[in-house]
């Protein structure tokens, strides 16, 4: 797919490749604090050479199409769970999948941590200047035992029902443990207890229903996931080691960015 950069007004842009802003950038061995997030996190884990061409080199990747139907359903369950949380009812699924004693978390800093871009689960990592950040799509509370529960909604079409015990085994969905992960170490770190299994609230389009009729439905699952946070401490490590060294990092080779861009250079030198 060929990316064109545009401005707020839809008009054709030059395109840099080259991020404008300073606080993007990663100088090795700085003193200043810098964030990275959970997604630039998990670039890291994919990919070396693209994290640090991104981070310390500033390079921008081709931006990709907003998922604007997934955007809706995760707005129109916020505001859903939100009307719970205000009056600290259990949500209407929660009996189906025994969250008996459940409640949607009432933290005065919900909305902040929702926010990826203007907040998010903080946490600064100590002896670094590296602050780690990212945001969930909701949190739950069990009355019981006052631990927190992490829950990330996922939206998709599939021709079949959502198998609980199936779904985090597909290759196309182990990113999700990742994220989950990572939002665990964050939550432990700031102090919270967090319950040990989370959820993915996975709301599955009917393609079987006869026609769209200006409606579309969900079939709603809950799919539990034990997280495992203990693995992230060594790899922040890695990842300081990579943004302080002054050599590129090699790349992996099922990097389809980086294999596009040595065949295209190949190409050009010919």
């Amino acid at each position: 797919m060929i990316s064109l950069k545009k401005n707020k007004k839809g008009e054709l842009v030059k395109a840099t490749g080259i991020r404008s802003r300073a606080s993007s950038y990663y100088k090795p061995n700085q003193e200043e604090t810098f964030k990275i997030s959970r997604s630039k996190f998990s670039d890291f884990l994919k990919c070396q050479r693209c994290f640090y061409l991104d981070r310390v080199g500033g390079i921008v990747s081709p931006s990709t199409p907003g998922w604007s139907l997934n955007e809706t359903t995760d707005i129109l369950l916020k505001k859903e769970f939100d009307a719970h949380r205000t009056e600290q009812k259990p949500h209407r699924t929660f009996a189906e999948f025994g969250l008996t004693d459940v409640v949607p978390f009432d933290h005065p800093d919900i909305d902040t941590w929702r926010d990826s871009l203007r907040g998010g689960l903080t946490y600064h990592l100590p002896n670094s200047n590296l602050i780690l950040h990212g945001g969930v799509d909701d949190i739950w509370i069990n009355q019981t035992t006052q631990e927190i529960i992490l829950v990330d909604y996922k939206s998709q079409a599939t021709t079949h029902a959502v198998i609980p015990r199936l779904y985090l085994s597909s290759y196309t969905h182990q990113d999700y443990k990742v994220q989950m992960d990572f939002y665990a170490y964050l939550l432990l770190m700031m102090g919270f207890r967090v319950s040990s299994t989370s959820y993915f609230y996975v709301c599955n389009a009917d393609r079987q229903a006869e026609a769209f009729n200006g409606t579309m439905a969900f079939q709603e699952t809950l799919v539990p996931y034990p997280w495992q946070a203990d693995w992230i401490e060594e790899k922040l490590q890695n990842m300081i080691g990579v943004l302080n060294s002054a050599t590129l990092p090699e790349s992996n080779e099922a990097c389809e960015n980086c294999a596009y861009a040595k065949q295209r250079a190949r190409l050009e030198r010919s």
